[in-house]
């Protein structure tokens, strides 16, 4: 605890990173200010109602968790930093499809990372306007949630514009927090949306065992299980395989001799989840499409949507639901790990740097060695993912409460271990730079770099 406290000082002694962390903190009340200011003509409490049918871990449900709540207060902020997300997954996979993006991202450096920015943000534009339509009609589907002396037309034109602000002024404070604060603006964003519930899932779980008869041991049991998934999804989210590399010939001095290079320390970093989240983000949405396919069923064959197979897709707790999502995770993660990670460049690399892999010969050997490893290493990692994806659906089955539940996995737990990891190895990097002890004692925070996936560079 003492160690704590001289942490905590060294932190505020340092006048730029008091000042960063104070201007992060400023930045996040904002955007939760905002969360809470409703649209005109927008029945708040309607939406609320309209809430209370859905399970916490359908489409709509996750959409509101990473909005902090605001999805269903009808606030300027109800598509948060979404339509942002989308439009980097998007220019991301034609990153690995399209030729000019290719170039942008490996090819161009800064002035590509520039370019990128850009269509994104213009993309994030036509993303949110489509979005905001379509809330709309979400919020008028909803009877008692339009105010009947609100004329359609200003309606519609005036909270698509403020939707649409609302995201392009939330999407500039996260970039703002990346230039001026603490973390990645993006991702800290979205953690905060997630955490806002937290809160209350402890309250109503404590609520709910000793309403049930289980008491403080069950939640207290309960907790522990919490932790403990927390700290294995932290080792997962850090591990990485290192495969030692050498060089074969340094410069040393001003002369023009070649010493062979002794005791080279260099390796290549293989991370055990490379995919990051990305597989979960890709078999949740194949998951939610039974789900729209049941409710355009419904109309025309009331039964079809509540009948057989159907009805345990729609259910994501279901034995059946958690069997398929499971399968569809470890297929993303090895087709989205294959897509980040490519051997062969690795294997150029190494041969421009005029370095190999000890006892293998560089070219095509070192390409296929370094695709056999990343192959057995992505197996650990895809079946974690598998797991995190449906331990909600296990602890739900033993009696834990839904809306505490989705935070045991899914991408909730992996976004949140993901941004405190990136954001504690920001903090760490100035206390060591000026010689402060770090926030561990030995080894130091590897973090994300940036959330891979969630609206962040690579």
């Amino acid at each position: 605890m003492k160690n704590f406290i001289t942490t905590i000082q060294n932190i505020w002694k340092i006048k730029e990173l008091r000042n960063r962390i104070l201007f992060t903190l400023a930045i996040l009340l904002v955007y939760r200010f905002g969360s809470f200011v409703v649209l005109p003509g927008v029945n708040p409490a309607a939406l609320q109602s309209a809430a209370e049918g859905r399970t916490a871990n359908d489409l709509l449900g996750l959409i509101n968790i990473f909005t902090g709540g605001a999805f269903n207060n009808a606030a300027i902020f109800a598509l948060g930093i979404m339509p942002y997300i989308t439009a980097s997954i998007i220019i991301q996979l034609l990153g690995f499809a399209v030729p000019y993006f290719q170039r942008l991202q490996q090819k161009e450096g800064e002035s590509g990372r520039k370019k990128i920015n850009q269509i994104t943000r213009i993309l994030t534009v036509f993303i949110t306007l489509v979005q905001g339509g379509g809330y709309l009609t979400y919020v008028k589907s909803i009877p008692g949630a339009i105010s009947p002396d609100v004329p359609m037309s200003i309606f519609w034109f005036s909270n698509i514009v403020i939707l649409s602000t609302g995201t392009i002024f939330a999407m500039w404070l996260g970039e703002r927090i990346t230039d001026r604060g603490i973390g990645n603006g993006i991702s800290l964003l979205i953690m905060v949306g997630i955490i806002a519930s937290l809160p209350s899932a402890l309250v109503f779980e404590f609520q709910s065992q000793f309403t049930s008869g289980g008491g403080l041991f069950v939640f207290a049991i309960e907790l522990i299980a919490f932790f403990v998934v927390t700290m294995a999804t932290v080792l997962i989210v850090q591990g990485v395989r290192k495969i030692p590399i050498q060089f074969a010939k340094r410069m040393v001095g001003r002369g023009n001799r070649n010493i062979p290079q002794v005791g080279a320390r260099d390796y290549i970093p293989l991370k055990v989840n490379a995919a990051g989240v990305m597989p979960i983000i890709f078999a949740q949405a194949l998951m939610f499409l039974p789900m729209t396919v049941a409710q355009y069923f419904a109309g025309a064959d009331g039964g079809m949507a509540a009948s057989g197979l159907l009805r345990q897709l729609n259910n994501p707790f279901s034995f059946v639901s958690s069997v398929i999502a499971f399968l569809l995770v470890v297929v993303f993660t090895y087709v989205y790990t294959a897509l980040l990670v490519n051997p062969q460049q690795y294997a150029e690399y190494l041969k421009r740097q005029n370095a190999f892999i000890p006892g293998i010969k560089p070219g095509k050997a070192t390409a296929d060695f370094i695709d056999s490893i990343t192959t057995r290493v992505t197996f650990p990692g895809s079946i974690f993912l598998g797991i995190i994806t449906i331990l909600p659906a296990i602890v739900v089955a033993f009696g834990v409460n839904q809306a505490f539940a989705i935070f045991f996995g899914g991408t909730s737990l992996l976004i949140l271990v993901g941004v405190v990891l990136d954001t504690l190895q920001q903090i760490e990097s100035h206390l060591l730079m000026r010689k402060y002890d770090g926030l561990v004692k030995s080894g130091r925070l590897k973090g994300r770099s940036g959330m891979q996936g969630i609206g962040a560079p690579m």
